[in-house]
């Protein structure tokens, strides 16, 4: 069942003639900017070409029955924009944007030079979500389809996980029209990034009230009480605009209260944002995790009450959607798309207390931590560099990571 939206005419065109000549209509109507319109239809020719790429029979029909949903989608949210809450849940009923997404994005990966990185620590961490742990994964962030990829990769053996994993989230996915879609469809703690946390100076109160209150959600999903001081006292100190700085520079208390749950499962990128190409050498590689937004969600962790695990996530799939080569402030940033390989991996978890026993002060133990975690990412990374792109497959495979392809 399709959402309810003004018009019918893209959810009902029967061919591309159809659904290009009714982004035209619309637009004649009033009803949907010129602008936006000329994006979607680019947006259009894009997907249609990553899809054949693929040498798929199917590629015409997929590409039709994919896009007019996904036109139509952005053109309810252009006409009546959905808004999130700082902890939103997966919308499935009446529509299911979480297969939407799915079903958008599996056409343009290539399962042949796709891998998977220590599926069998995979299997063991959906048995500890299983027995009420909590786990969160610190990760690098390549595209808007990480969440997407992920699933992808592991839903076969592991739907519970590709189901039920929470994405800290940044204002863009939540605010950009064409990313909206699939948002909506994945479990999300709603966050305004720090590099862009100063785009709008009348917004800058605003967004930092959200991440108060995203903040307070995630310590209630791992059964955390969090007690912070009063408004006048946040604004003290000007860093407090900072989320990922907030819990130090705020002067944070942390009460941890053993309440009923745990079972919560939460990827983060600590970068703050997606890997970006090299200008000089053209690699890619993941960008620099932010200490601080470790340590927020480290502390948060450990004072859950219920058992609490981090582990260090890479991802590889820049191909499939490729960020613009610098940070953006403006949304609606060109989306280019392909058909490629992609890679998922995760190495055990990484302990704070043994990682940091030798170090002499909070700071210094916050960031070897930290530094832990990103060269975990790092040399993760580059053994599914090395599979996919390096077009060595599974003989890519190292002592501390194993590659498989669960899905074969």
């Amino acid at each position: 069942m399709a959402p309810t939206v003004y018009s019918r005419t893209l959810l009902d065109a029967k061919n591309e003639q159809e659904l290009l000549s009714g982004l035209k209509k619309e637009v004649e109507a009033g009803s949907l900017p010129p602008n936006v319109a000329a994006g979607m239809e680019e947006l259009y020719n894009n997907y249609k070409n990553a899809v054949f790429q693929s040498g798929d029979p199917k590629a015409n029909e997929t590409v039709l029955s994919n896009m007019t949903v996904f036109l139509d989608l952005i053109f309810l949210d252009v006409t009546d924009p959905f808004v999130f809450q700082p902890h939103h849940k997966a919308k499935r009923k009446p529509f299911d944007y979480y297969m939407f997404g799915q079903n958008y994005i599996r056409p343009l990966v290539d399962y042949r030079n796709s891998y998977v990185g220590n599926m069998s620590l995979f299997i063991e961490i959906e048995e500890k979500l299983k027995k009420g742990h909590n786990i969160i994964f610190m990760s690098n962030h390549q595209t808007e389809a990480d969440p997407a990829i992920i699933s992808l990769l592991l839903e076969k053996q592991l739907p519970y996980i590709a189901e039920n994993m929470m994405y800290v989230a940044g204002d863009r996915v939540v605010t950009d029209p064409v990313c909206k879609p699939f948002s909506i469809g994945r479990n999300l703690i709603c966050v305004y990034s720090k590099k862009h946390m100063l785009d709008d100076p009348e917004l800058i109160e605003m967004k930092r009230k959200a991440n108060t209150q995203s903040l307070k959600e995630m310590a209630v999903l791992l059964r955390n009480l969090i007690c912070v001081y009063s408004k006048k006292h946040m604004l003290d100190d000007p860093e407090l605009i900072e989320m990922k700085r907030k819990a130090n520079t705020q002067s944070l208390k942390e009460m941890a209260v053993l309440l009923r749950g745990g079972s919560q499962l939460i990827w983060i990128a600590p970068s703050g944002g997606r890997d970006r190409q090299d200008p000089h050498t053209g690699e890619w590689a993941p960008a620099p995790f932010d200490a601080s937004s470790v340590d927020n969600m480290r502390r948060l962790v450990d004072h859950s009450g219920p058992p609490g695990h981090v582990y260090p996530l890479a991802i590889s799939c820049h191909e499939i959607m490729p960020p613009p080569m610098k940070v953006e402030k403006e949304i609606g940033e060109k989306r280019l798309i392909s058909f490629h390989g992609t890679g998922l991996s995760v190495a055990p978890e990484i302990s704070f207390s043994e990682t940091t026993a030798a170090c002499e002060s909070p700071e210094k133990a916050k960031e070897s931590y930290s530094k832990a975690l990103y060269d975990s990412v790092n040399e993760q990374y580059n053994v599914l560099k090395s599979a996919i792109r390096g077009k060595k497959g599974l003989e890519a495979s190292t002592p501390k990571v194993s590659l498989s392809q669960p899905w074969n």
